[in-house]
Formats: C-alpha cells, sequence, structure tokens
C-alpha cells in the first residue's frame, strides 16, 4: 500500500518497510493561511507521522516569513531524488546590483533571473533549478553578470567586460567577435513575427556599451547578427536621446534630470514605450525617448506624489508587459499601472508582506503577477522557486483603494496580436467594435508608434442594433496608408520612403481606468514594407510550344541547345567566348518559352499577382538580362531619347560597382533614375549610348540581332517607389524568322558581283574591237570547223560498222 503525505508545496510517498521516503514531485496540494503553513490534512499511518513533521517544519524553514494573503504562495520543488544528485559544474554566475528578471519577448515559457545567483528557466520557472554557469574553459575570469539579452535562440551575457552567447537548446557557449575594450551592457528589442524580413533585422540588432564612461569616450558596438559578432558603431551625436534614423535625427529627444545611473526596461509589443528606472527614479516615454514623463503615485483615490522620487521609497524591482506595469519597493509596498500615452500612474495594492531581498516579479498572463523569490537547499545544490501569485484584478476590487469601474464592456478586434504589411502604395482598413457600459461615453484612442512612416483615418459609428442590455454598440473604422500619401503631413515630418519601417497600432480608450485590467487595449503590427506574397509572371499567351516550333514533351527530357562561341559571354561584357557554351533547358523552372518575332522590337508583359490574385499589369521601371551571358540584342532607345538629365546606369556600370555579379546585381536598392535632378549620377556627355532601362516613362523596347533560338532573361523591377519587395523573376523566350546569316557579308557580295560584271563588259570589248580579239575570233573558228569536220567523217564510218552488225 502506497501512503501520500502532504507538505507545503511538496507530495512525498514510501512504501510499507521501506523505510526512508522520497520526495518524487512537487506542486501545491493545498492554500496558503497568513503564515504559509499548509492547511491540508492527510491520513497517514502512525510510522510516516514523524515524516510528515520533519518534512512540515523544513517546508516551514525554507519559505520566506511573512507571507500575505495578498497573494497566493506556493513553492515549486521538482526532481529531487536522494539517489540522483545533481551537480554544478563551470563557474557559477552571479549578479551583483541587485536582482532582475528577463524575459523572453517571444517565448513566455523563457526567463532568466538575475541575483546572487543566475537562473535560465525553459518552463517558467516551473521546476527546481540548478544555478547557471559557464564553462571553465571559457576563461572568463570572474564570473559576474552585468547584463543579459535575449536574441532569438541566444542568450547574450555580457560576463567580466565580454560578451558571451548562450545557445541553450544547445547548450553551447561562444565568445562574441569584435569586441576590443570591455563593455557592461548590451541591448536590443524583440519581434515575434517569424519570416518578415524587417522582424528579422529587428531581432539581429544588438548593442554593447560601458555605462558610465564620459560621451566622447564611450565605445559603442553594434552587431546584425544577433550578438554573434560586432563592429564599432560611430554616431556623430552622442548623449542625451539621439536617434540615428530620418526624421528624428534632425533634433535630439528632450533633456530630463536623474541623481542615478539608470537602467532601461524596454516593453515588449513595440508600442514605442521605454522605461527609465533606478531605486529613486521613474520616468516613462510612450515614444521612443522623445519625451520621459515621471510617473504619478496614487493611494486610493489621493495622489501621494506627481513624481516617486518625492516619496521616501526605494524601488527594488519593476515589470512590464505590453501594457501594464508593477513596481515592488523595499518599504514592501506593491504597486501597479498602466502604460498610457497620455498619462502613467501606478496604485499602491493592499498592503501585505510581499517583498523579499532576492523576489523579483514577472507577469504571467493578463491581469496575473507573481512575485518570485529563489529558495536555496540544504540537501541539494538545486534551487526551488517560491511563487506568490497575485490577481491584479481582484487585488483592485478592494473597496479601501476606492478604484472607478471601468467604462467599456468590450473592446475587440478579430484581428488584434496579428501582423500586417502595407506596400507602397497601398493600404489597409481595420475595423473595431466597441460597447461602453450604459450611460458612459468613452472616447477611443488611436495611437500609431511610428507616426512618421504610418498614416491614419479613423471614423466611429453606431450600430443599428444594441445589445439585450441596452448597451450601445459602436463600430470603429481605421484606414492606415503610408504618411507620404496621406496628404497631411509635411515632407519634414516623414520618414525616407524608400526605407521599409515597422509601426504598432494600438487602440485604447482615453483616461482609460486602472481597474481595466482585463479588457486590455487592442494592438497589431503593422509592416511598411514588402509584402511576401507579391509576385511577379511574365505573360505568356502565345508560346513556341503552341505554335508547333517546340515540342514540350521534347523540352521535359533533358532538353538541352547549344550557344556559339561568338554569342555570348559569361561575365556579361559583350566579348565572343572561347568555346561553344552547351546549356541545360529547365522545363520545370522556366515552362515553354514565349513565341518572338526577330524583327518585331520587342517587350516583355509584366503581371503583378497577390497569392493567387491578379492585381495589375506593371508599369514600373525594370531591366533585363540574359543569364547566360547572350548579347544578341540592343536597346531601341538611347539616353538621349529617354530624355535622360545625367548619364544612365547600364549593366557595365552597375556590375563595376556592385558586390555581386550577374542578373541579380541591380535592384531596386542601387538603382538611380537618370531624369533625376537630384541623382548624384554625373551630367550626360554621350547621349547616343543605349538606354537599358524598360518600362516606366519610356517605350524603349528589345531588338534582336538575326539569331534564331532559346533567350532565358532575369527581370527585376528596379523602380524603388513600386514596391518594397525586390520582386524579379526569371523567364524564356525563343526568337524565330531569323534566315541564316550569309557566308560573305552582303558589302563583299556587291563588290564581288559589280567587279565581276566590269571583268566581263571589259573581256567582250577586247574580243569585239581590238586585233587582239579578231585573231581570238579567227582561231576559234578554225577550231570549231576542224572539229566538225572531224565529225562528218566519223559519222559514215559508223554508219556502215552499224548495218554489218
Amino acid at each position: 500500500m502506497l501512503r501520500i503525505q502532504a507538505t507545503q508545496g511538496a507530495a512525498m510517498c514510501a512504501c510499507p518497510g521501506t523505510g526512508a521516503p522520497r520526495l518524487v514531485y512537487a506542486r501545491p496540494l493545498c492554500g496558503a493561511s497568513a503564515r504559509g503553513g499548509c492547511r491540508a490534512v492527510v491520513a497517514v499511518s502512525s510510522e510516516m507521522l514523524v515524516w510528515t513533521l520533519v518534512v512540515a517544519a523544513a517546508a516551514r524553514l525554507w519559505a520566506p516569513v511573512g507571507a500575505s494573503q495578498l497573494c497566493r504562495i506556493r513553492t515549486v520543488r521538482t526532481g529531487k531524488v536522494f539517489n540522483v544528485i545533481q551537480q554544478v559544474q563551470g563557474d557559477v554566475l552571479y549578479f551583483q546590483s541587485g536582482t532582475r528578471l528577463i524575459k523572453h519577448a517571444c517565448d513566455k515559457n523563457i526567463a532568466l533571473y538575475l541575483g546572487k545567483h543566475v537562473f535560465l528557466t525553459k518552463d517558467n520557472f516551473e521546476s527546481s533549478l540548478l544555478p547557471l554557469t559557464i564553462p571553465t574553459s571559457m576563461t572568463v575570469g570572474v564570473p559576474e553578470v552585468t547584463s543579459a539579452h535575449f536574441a532569438n535562440a541566444l542568450l547574450l551575457l555580457v560576463v567580466n567586460g565580454k560578451v558571451y552567447t548562450y545557445a541553450y537548446k544547445e547548450d553551447v557557449w561562444q565568445t562574441a567577435t569584435g569586441i576590443q575594450h570591455p563593455v557592461s551592457h548590451i541591448s536590443g528589442d524583440n519581434c515575434c513575427f517569424v519570416g518578415n524580413t524587417f522582424c528579422t533585422e529587428i531581432n539581429n540588432s544588438i548593442f554593447a556599451y560601458s555605462r558610465g564612461e564620459q560621451v566622447s569616450q564611450t565605445t559603442i558596438y553594434s552587431s546584425e547578427n544577433g550578438g554573434i559578432s560586432f563592429t564599432n558603431f560611430t554616431f556623430k551625436n552622442q548623449g542625451l536621446f539621439v536617434y540615428s534614423e530620418q526624421p528624428l535625427d534632425r533634433s535630439p529627444g528632450l533633456a530630463f534630470s536623474y541623481d542615478q545611473p539608470l537602467d532601461v526596461f524596454l516593453c515588449p509589443g513595440l508600442r514605442g514605450f521605454l522605461i527609465l528606472w533606478s531605486e529613486k527614479t521613474l520616468l516613462v516615454s510612450p515614444n521612443s525617448g522623445q519625451l520621459f514623463e515621471t510617473v504619478q503615485v496614487h493611494k486610493g483615490s489621493q495622489v501621494l506624489s506627481t513624481s516617486i522620487s518625492r516619496l521616501n521609497i526605494s524601488i527594488h524591482s519593476i515589470t512590464a508587459n505590453e501594457h501594464t506595469l508593477a513596481v515592488l519597493t523595499k518599504e514592501d509596498a506593491l504597486y501597479f499601472g498602466s502604460l498610457e500615452f497620455l498619462s502613467n500612474s501606478i496604485i499602491q495594492l493592499p498592503e501585505g508582506s510581499v517583498w523579499f531581498p532576492e523576489a523579483v516579479l514577472m507577469f504571467s498572463g493578463v491581469g496575473m503577477l507573481d512575485i518570485l523569490t529563489p529558495l536555496p537547499d540544504a540537501a541539494f545544490p538545486t534551487f526551488d522557486m517560491q511563487k506568490c501569485a497575485l490577481n491584479v484584478q481582484a487585488a483592485l476590487m478592494d473597496p479601501v483603494l476606492q478604484v472607478k469601474e471601468c467604462k467599456i464592456e468590450l473592446l475587440e478586434s478579430t484581428l488584434e496580436s496579428e501582423m500586417y504589411t502595407i506596400d507602397m502604395n497601398s493600404k489597409l482598413n481595420l475595423s473595431f467594435t466597441l460597447i461602453p457600459r450604459l450611460g458612459m461615453s468613452p472616447i477611443p484612442l488611436v495611437m500609431v508608434s511610428n507616426p512618421y512612416s504610418l498614416g491614419l483615418q479613423a471614423s466611429i459609428y453606431e450600430e443599428a442594433d444594441n445589445t439585450f442590455e441596452g448597451n450601445i454598440v459602436y463600430k470603429l473604422d481605421i484606414d492606415l496608408k503610408q504618411q507620404h500619401h496621406s496628404g497631411r503631413a509635411s515632407p519634414n515630418f516623414t520618414s525616407s520612403i524608400r526605407r521599409p519601417t515597422i509601426s504598432t497600432l494600438t487602440v485604447d480608450i482615453a483616461n482609460r481606468e486602472i481597474s481595466c485590467v482585463d479588457m486590455k487595449p487592442q494592438s497589431m503590427l503593422i509592416s511598411v514594407g514588402c509584402d511576401l506574397e507579391k509576385k511577379i509572371v511574365v505573360q505568356n499567351k502565345i508560346s513556341a510550344c503552341s505554335k508547333g516550333i517546340l515540342n514540350p514533351v521534347e523540352l521535359q527530357k533533358n532538353y538541352s541547345y547549344v550557344i556559339e562561341k561568338e554569342f555570348y559571354d559569361s561575365s556579361y561584357q559583350g566579348q565572343r567566348s572561347d568555346e561553344d557554351l552547351v546549356v541545360q533547358y529547365s522545363y520545370k523552372d522556366l515552362g515553354c518559352p514565349r513565341l518572338v518575332y526577330y524583327d518585331t522590337p520587342w517587350k516583355p508583359v509584366i503581371e503583378l499577382w497577390r497569392k493567387s490574385d491578379f492585381q495589375e499589369v506593371v508599369s514600373a521601371e525594370y531591366v533585363l538580362l540574359e543569364v547566360n551571358g547572350v548579347f544578341t540584342y540592343s536597346y531601341a532607345m538611347t539616353a538621349g531619347s529617354a530624355s535622360c538629365l545625367s548619364q544612365p546606369q547600364n549593366w557595365t556600370s552597375v556590375l563595376e560597382t556592385s558586390s555581386k555579379k550577374g542578373p541579380f546585381s541591380w535592384n531596386r536598392e542601387n538603382y538611380i533614375s537618370c531624369r533625376d535632378s537630384s541623382s548624384n549620377l554625373t551630367a550626360l556627355e554621350w547621349p547616343d549610348v543605349q538606354y537599358q532601362v524598360l518600362g516606366g516613362l519610356t517605350d524603349n523596347e528589345i531588338i534582336f540581332d538575326q539569331r534564331n533560338g532559346f533567350y532565358i532573361f532575369h527581370l527585376s523591377i528596379v523602380d524603388p517607389y513600386y514596391s518594397y519587395c525586390q520582386l524579379e523573376t526569371t523567364f524564356s523566350i525563343y526568337v524565330y524568322g531569323a534566315y541564316p546569316r550569309r557566308a560573305i557579308p552582303p558589302e563583299a557580295a556587291i563588290v564581288l558581283l559589280v567587279s565581276g560584271l566590269l571583268l566581263a563588259v571589259w573581256l567582250a570589248h577586247l574580243v569585239l574591237h581590238t586585233k587582239e580579239g579578231h585573231r581570238c575570233q579567227q582561231c576559234c573558228a578554225s577550231l570549231c570547223c576542224c572539229g566538225c569536220a572531224r565529225a562528218r567523217h566519223r559519222s559514215p564510218a559508223r554508219a556502215e560498222h552499224g548495218a554489218s552488225e
């Protein structure tokens, strides 16, 4: 018979006669009293009573004294079997500057605890943990951690002035390269939407620096690969809050005062909220540091102070999610507040003993706050985790706080927590539902975190039907487009239209009550950039197969063709090669080639598709290049006829300056229009050169030489204002109708013919009008007479011979 006995946060089992019970699993089996004791009663045999008392006493010793009813305490204790003891290997990491908790912004189960010991959890601290160590082979010296950051699946740690990467899934440590001077801090941001190029860039962008040095002596390092390697980041205007991107680079942020070094907390969600804090300071910015405001402190309906620095309290730990903020002070007080665009305030929650020197705060869900404390174990190297779970919504209902009720019953959208894309010249329409409480008239607040690139137009209207309780139902429609195309922004306000950006749209209620914990604002990420679902296709209405010139069955049987050496150059310089080229035709990728008559100027018809839907025929500028280097074609227009103001780019100039070689080297990133008066191209000196850009404002076309055969073209849209995407495709054509080239050039044939005619005339003149000519005539006549006489002499003899036979 197996008997089970319960302690606070622990379950023990023992089989009769075995003597020692084994602690095999830990989870809360009962609620906690004011002192944290276990009040559950479990029937046990008398021989187990002593064990129950011992374990219960041990649990009381392990738990911090003075736990309050403000939150529900439970101790996470797992994996502790007496005959299986995990060992700590390597140098044990530690953090000296108080305690911190760093959560992975995209994987809510992964977090890092920084304190006297460092703990990395992959299950949201739902198991006992060994302190985090770094292999002794890394020779870090003093294993003190001063800063940490999660970048994708890497944990970045600053240890003793150096940056180390820890791939926690593979358990692999590495030293980051490129950092030449000691650093103390590392920072970055996170975007949690997989597959978006801009999100990838955000996740990979990391900065390392040393805090506390003189501005002129500070060295900043940046990484574009998630912290694996760094390079020097040179910025001319270091100091205050400065920005590297247009238009914010034109002026620094507003100055603010502080008397201690400040920690930076980047709130998740990319809404632009920053929190700067120290023991005596708490500042919040809703717009990426352009403006910082102090946080009002409330106790009930009373405003204690407009700034926490004016109160005699010391901040121990802070945490924040996308919309809310929590603060734990050393005076054993817990504060909660909302992150809003118009104002920020925190309110003191009901009193209770919740502070411990090793405690940190952690949001575990909407309105759910955990106070986390590691607990050492004298018998095991692993630490248990005490969690004090607090339902913030329930705590705010305490009548002592006098919190006003939330004005809204519902604020929702089916599009919340999604990511949407607005490509160049595109727009997006979103809709939200708002239901206020009876008699309430809340004011919707629509904000974008990056108004320099994303503009909006909002309208609200009342639905025809109310709810069963009589509440009015409102619809909020929002139209989003690029700020450049909104028609309401100055060019000095907008960011560069050629650069993709990202912005967060938030729909909230102005001056939202702090009691609206469960009614969180609606947020979604808007990427002003490439729509990955777009593609271009070259129209193929008339193919060489449909006209019977080529056989599709043969094309699919490892078909190959030969390009003569005088018609191609693999370096794309237009020079003949040394040998013929055999090309394998890929029917799977290219299909049957389009049919083009050689003597007719031609250009492809390009279609834009999104998913399986046709959008439009593309009229933007594009370029072509034959992928095998065939150069038997030219362009109908010149730089002069294309109205160029400067010398236009061509494939030769692009290939010389591009790091990429071949068809992919000319694209929207490096294209410069020759009709742009502000471009840095040279002045137009050779107006007769070929203009190698098609589409756009010109009617430029391709003219083929007298050669039949395959052409495989790579096509790239280079107009930077058509789409943020690199719209490219590869297609094939078959040119027909060209007669074989003559062995002798036409000019030489004409010369030979004329020369032959003149020679014949001269000979006739000699024969008819000179003495030599007469003698030649007499000689020829005599020869003819002799021949005739001999013929007459032979004929009778032959006749006689025939008769005798």
